[in-house]
């Protein structure tokens, strides 16, 4: 179990370089990450939204964090599915990033 927790840590981490183009705070403390799962042999499947379904980076944002994930060392394959349910609110954003963007 720890071998996993570890492994998540270390996705999490890959995660948490990605940014958002247009708004200089990464997805995960933007609230863009729903879930993360790291199975048994290693796949790890990762449930996002946007912070709009008409957002520029659309297809850019989820591929990235796709490969920033396949790099880490022992994670086999990953799926990042992108969901608009529930819809992207502010308030998911974390207070670091509420602070940065000034919500705070």
């Amino acid at each position: 179990m720890a071998e996993v927790n570890n492994l998540r840590e270390k996705v999490l981490a890959a995660i948490k370089t990605v940014y958002d183009p247009e708004i200089p705070v990464d997805v995960y403390e933007l609230g863009l990450i729903y879930e993360i799962n790291v199975f048994p042999v290693n796949n790890v499947y990762v449930l996002m939204t946007l912070t709009s379904p008409a957002c520029p980076s659309a297809e850019a944002i989820p591929d990235e964090i796709k490969q920033k994930i396949e790099q880490v060392e022992g994670v086999g394959k990953v799926d990042v599915e992108v969901t608009f349910d529930p819809p992207y609110e502010t308030e998911m954003m974390s207070e670091a990033a509420k602070l940065e963007l000034g919500f705070l």
